[in-house]
Formats: structure tokens, C-alpha cells, sequence
């Protein structure tokens, strides 16, 4: 079959293309890898393509302009702030994304983060490991029946993770833009409320202008000095450099970090280092069936608009609104 359409690929978390080749293929498109992830890359390889299919690459106002063929950008996952969505809208391209692909595997990342934490998992397996057996080491633990989790951010993941820490005995509060509780019945309350209530908080937000550097010293001074704070959502909704101020000073007892600014992080930091702190590689997302489902759903995506048919979760629908 002759290639109709070429497909970039700006980069991936998976060993090779073979799901999104099997299904481009099949409408005559040609994939295109990048073989590095930066600015001036994405650019050139952007001249000469109808899609471009990005994981974590930033496709910038620049890649995006560079692309005068492109027919849509479709992120394989949740967030889009690694998308110039504005200079997309802009240029009547829409931007897709697969909002729902792994809302079990984050709940149960962040709840096993919160374990983690609760329990010095971590703690202990870092001493037995370099030969140390010795209960007496850890921090104090506490029991987790009746311990408040409070959820900074109330979409589907944090709705997921809603039921889960209720079995466990955990009390739950929740604060969101819209105090929504979608008829969870989750007490909704405002952050600060949250912060010096809760003895685990987690992160489920989209990061944005407005919520870049949400926590940040004042939001951690607000904190009991025994909470830990779980991030599985985005690394800059955290100032780093607080968070290791608050650390250093013994004012909240520990973080557990799957997500980082930037990515990936500098592990040799004092903070990375630091046995009161759990990292994961940005893990939550991840297992075979998320996987499946993420880059199937977003290869159709681009097959669908390759094809002038509207895909699903469109993020800026309002180019439709100006076609013809």
C-alpha cells in the first residue's frame, strides 16, 4: 500500500510502535520515530508530517507551527501541558487525549504510596537491604483506621482512590475548584483546611498556570508535622525547593514522589536522597493493559482525523466550530 500520510512519533514509554503501526498502517500512514525528544528534532521532523502522536516530548508553539500538513495532535495520555493546545486552537488542529486510560493503576500506585509511607515499607527495606535489621530504626507508626486522607484535586483518579481508602478505614476530604463531590458524598473543604487536617495529603490536578507551585512554603507550614504528601499527578505542582526546606526542618514526616520538575529528576539531590522521601520512575500509569488501551485509543484518534473524521476527546473542540 502506498503511505498517504506520515505520522510522528515524538517519543514513547514502551519498547517499539508495533500497536500504532498496525493500526496506521492500515489507512496508508507511515510512522516516523524522532530519535531524540528535543525542540529543534521535533521541528524539522515536523515540516513533512499530517499527525504528530507525542507521549512526554514538549511540542511546542514552534513544533506545532513548523507542521503546516498537521491534522491533529494526540498526546498517548492524561495531561497536556507538554502541548502548545493554545497554538493548536489556534491554527484549527485539533488536540486529543485519553483521559480515562489509567485511572485504576494511579489509585492504586497512590494508595500504595500511602502504604508505603504509613507503614516505613520503604524505610525498612532500604536498611535490611544494607544489612541492618532493626525495628527500633523506623519512624512511629500509627494505625491508618481513622487517619484523615485529604485529596488536593477531584477528578476520576481521586474519585477512584475515593472507595479504596474508605475500605481501609481512612477518612476522606477532598478539595476541588468547583466542590464538586460528584455524588460521592466525600466532604469537600478548602485547601488550607485540608493541609492542617490531613495526615496524608495526595495530588490529583492538572498542571497549569494556575496551579504551578501549589504547594509551596506556606501550604507545607500548614501541614501536621506527622503527614506525609503523596504526588502521582505532576511534578510541578510542588516547589522542590520547599518541600526540602519542610523536609530539612522535620516539619511534615515524608513524601512519596512519582512525578518530578523536571523529568527526569536530578537524583542526586539532597531530597531524592533523603530515606523519608519514596520515588518511583513515574510508574503510576503503568501496566499492560493501560498500555494497550492508551496506545490504541490514541492511534485511532489519529486515524480518525487523518481520515476528516472527528476523534474522541477532542480538548479544544471549538476548531470544529470554525470548519466549514
Amino acid at each position: 500500500m502506498s503511505r498517504e500520510f506520515r505520522v510522528l512519533i515524538t517519543d514513547r514509554a514502551w519498547p517499539d510502535c508495533a500497536v500504532e503501526l498496525d493500526i496506521l498502517s492500515q489507512i496508508g500512514a507511515e510512522v516516523v520515530e524522532a530519535p531524540q525528544g528535543d525542540e529543534t528534532t521535533l521541528t524539522e521532523l515536523a515540516r513533512n508530517v499530517d499527525a504528530i502522536g507525542t507521549c512526554w516530548a514538549h511540542v511546542t508553539d514552534g513544533v506545532i507551527r513548523a507542521a503546516p500538513r498537521c491534522r491533529i495532535v494526540a498526546r498517548f495520555g492524561i495531561g497536556l501541558d507538554n502541548i502548545s493546545v493554545e497554538t493548536a486552537t489556534e491554527l484549527g488542529i485539533p488536540v486529543s487525549n485519553v483521559p480515562d486510560y489509567c485511572v485504576p493503576e494511579v489509585s492504586d500506585h497512590a494508595l500504595a504510596l500511602l502504604l508505603a509511607c504509613a507503614r516505613n515499607v520503604a524505610f525498612f527495606h532500604a536498611r535490611t537491604k544494607a544489612g541492618e535489621y532493626r525495628l527500633a530504626a523506623a519512624p512511629p507508626m500509627k494505625r491508618l483506621a481513622g487517619a484523615t486522607l485529604g485529596l488536593v484535586g477531584f477528578g476520576r483518579i481521586a474519585r477512584a482512590l475515593l472507595p479504596k481508602a474508605r475500605a481501609i478505614g481512612l477518612e476522606v476530604v477532598a478539595h476541588s475548584q468547583r466542590s464538586d463531590d460528584h455524588g460521592t458524598g466525600c466532604p469537600m473543604v478548602p485547601l488550607d483546611e485540608l493541609l492542617a487536617g490531613s495526615d496524608f495529603v495526595s495530588l490529583h490536578l492538572p498542571l497549569t498556570e494556575a496551579t504551578h507551585g501549589l504547594l509551596g512554603d506556606r501550604q507545607f507550614e500548614q501541614m501536621k508535622p506527622t503527614a506525609y504528601l503523596v504526588n502521582t499527578s505532576r511534578g510541578g505542582l510542588i516547589d522542590q525547593a520547599a518541600l526540602w526546606r519542610v523536609l530539612s526542618a522535620g516539619r511534615i514526616a515524608g513524601a512519596a514522589l512519582d512525578v518530578f520538575d523536571p523529568e527526569p529528576p536530578d537524583l542526586s539531590q539532597p531530597l531524592y536522597r533523603d530515606e523519608r522521601v519514596i520515588v518511583t520512575p513515574h510508574a503510576a500509569f503503568l501496566s499492560e493493559e493501560s498500555l494497550r488501551d492508551l496506545r490504541t485509543r490514541a492511534s485511532h484518534q489519529i486515524a480518525e482525523a487523518l481520515q476528516g473524521r472527528r476523534p474522541e476527546n477532542v480538548v479544544n473542540p471549538q476548531v470544529y466550530d470554525r470548519m466549514p
